[in-house]
């Protein structure tokens, strides 16, 4: 079976993207709630948790994502029989990991005043709070959360975006109104497994009617469980190392730096993390069909198309890097206040961190849709212990920019060089990795210079306020995207790239125009 790659992606894409404002937003008028109906430490407690069990969630070892990879080829050969098989696998393995992870998570409770600094909120059990959360945890794990595999291999995101669009969005919308009218934080946080339960049994029913043929039965032979073995081990180094950049974090700034601080920090998290899932959205759009074609098509074919798409995302990574550095405070002013920001080169240097991790996006999609994880655990485990020191060593001297520095060293020297060495040895045998460095460095160049001057422009305007924001958010929009287009319209990749997304999503149309007009 050949995907319908481009179909997949643009509903990938545009469902996905809906999922992630309304999943995004409601939760933002929730942080807002808790901020303002009890206090910033209720926000700490819940960064130090979600962190805490993303520790634990370790134990998955990224065993999801190397079933989904062991779906293509037989997916791609109409290899029913194999995949019940991986299905049933998946099924058995997830139970084990969510008895492992609350047996875990039960381990830590006598330990959980220690990771934090300063006082709790009178009416808070953290012990009670931390059960709620762990309790959570494991249903995602127990409530047939393997049959999401289904649809992630066969390109349907989509799907389970709309589900979670409908189910999340229900459960923020009720965690609102029981925060305004009881400013009962327990019953907030019970809302979550509750609601767990009912996602997880409504994406099972879907993906049953969508692919009855498939069933947990049968046993997978020998040699395809070695594999399943060997990507999983390299899955488990990798996420460590995921790990250790983000949720580990929140806990150096718990241990050393307080719950308010953490608060703090989690709100300017947030706003970078949004954005992040949006383009996240785009690349797992992606990775089904970038990991078909690896499977149907040459390395020479998917090194075109990496840099066509690497060229539109660095483009819209850019713009949004932009749109944080120039936004950020103006922003947070607006929402929490001056007493709840932090100095203006922390906002800045979130920036810098978010441009960071999104260089090696599509470079890390072909990295997974060629199962490279084997081949990048020496990478990521250098990665970790960089980032673990960095981390204990800078956030003593600097406090909360201590802690973004160490990352974005990690990430730059070791995520982005090591890790794009890897991709070009193993998988683009035969092309150049100057060629690539070449052009990231020129991407982040004229985004450099586009950020600065429209910075420039935003800081001249004295407005405060709604109005104020909203004229810069215009800023935003326009200036760079018109500097963008003269930056870039004369170069290969934008005459191959803008053709491509406008196909994309319908927009033939305007190709023909701009072909007419150039007549």
């Amino acid at each position: 079976m050949k995907l319908e790659k481009t179909k997949n992606a643009r509903r990938n894409i545009l469902f996905g993207i809906l999922n992630k404002v309304i999943t995004m937003f409601l939760p933002f008028v929730v942080r807002s709630v808790i901020i303002y109906a009890l206090s910033a430490e209720y926000l700490g407690l819940n960064s130090l948790f979600s962190s805490i069990l993303q520790v634990l969630n370790l134990t998955e070892l990224g065993f999801s994502s190397a079933i989904v990879y062991s779906m293509y080829k037989p997916i791609a050969e109409n290899d029913d029989e194999t995949i019940c098989a991986l299905l049933n696998f998946y099924r058995k393995i997830y139970f084990i990991i969510g008895c492992v992870v609350l047996s875990l998570g039960l381990l830590l409770l006598p330990f959980l005043d220690k990771l934090i600094n300063g006082d709790v909120p009178d009416n808070i059990n953290i012990y009670i709070l931390y059960l709620c959360y762990l309790v959570n945890t494991v249903l995602s794990y127990m409530m047939f959360a393997y049959r999401s595999s289904l649809l992630n291999a066969h390109q349907r995101t989509d799907v389970i975006s709309n589900i979670n669009t409908i189910t999340l969005g229900s459960m923020y919308f009720l965690q609102i109104i029981v925060l305004i009218a009881t400013k009962n934080y327990y019953t907030y946080v019970l809302m979550m497994p509750a609601f767990t339960i009912l996602n997880n049994l409504i994406v099972a029913a879907v993906s049953r009617k969508y692919y009855p043929q498939y069933e947990c039965k049968g046993k997978l032979d020998s040699t395809l469980i070695s594999g399943i073995k060997k990507q999983t081990a390299g899955l488990m180094v990798n996420k460590i190392c995921a790990v250790s950049r983000n949720s580990l974090d929140n806990i150096f700034v718990s241990t050393f730096l307080g719950l308010a601080a953490t608060a703090i920090y989690g709100n300017y998290y947030y706003i970078m993390n949004a954005i992040i899932a949006i383009l996240m959205v785009v690349s797992n759009g992606l990775l089904a069909g970038v990991g078909n074609s690896i499977v149907t098509e040459p390395p020479e074919k998917n090194y075109s198309d990496l840099n066509k798409i690497n060229f539109v995302y660095m483009w819209f990574a850019g713009w949004c890097t932009i749109c944080l550095i120039c936004l950020y405070q103006p922003f947070m002013k607006l929402w929490v206040g001056e007493k709840l920001m932090f100095p203006n080169v922390v906002a800045i240097a979130f920036g810098i961190y978010f441009y960071a991790l999104e260089m090696g996006v599509v470079r890390g999609v072909y990295s997974d849709a060629a199962g490279l994880w084997w081949e990048n655990r020496y990478r990521a485990i250098v990665e970790t212990i960089a980032n673990l020191i960095l981390n204990y060593i800078l956030v003593k001297c600097f406090g909360i920019l201590g802690i973004i520095v160490a990352t974005l060293i990690s990430l730059l020297v070791i995520n982005f060089g090591f890790g794009s060495q890897i991709v070009f040895k193993y998988y683009f045998k035969n092309k150049k990795l100057h060629e690539y460095f070449i052009y990231q460095m020129y991407y982040a160049f004229v985004t450099l210079v586009l950020g600065g001057a429209t910075y420039y422009i935003v800081n001249s305007i004295k407005i405060d306020g709604v109005v104020g924001l909203a004229l810069k958010f215009l800023i935003c929009c326009c200036v760079p995207n018109i500097l963008y287009v003269l930056a870039y319209h004369r170069t290969n990749e934008y005459k191959i790239a803008m053709p491509w997304i406008l196909k994309i999503f319908h927009m033939d149309w305007l190709i023909r125009i701009i072909c007419k007009g150039q007549r």
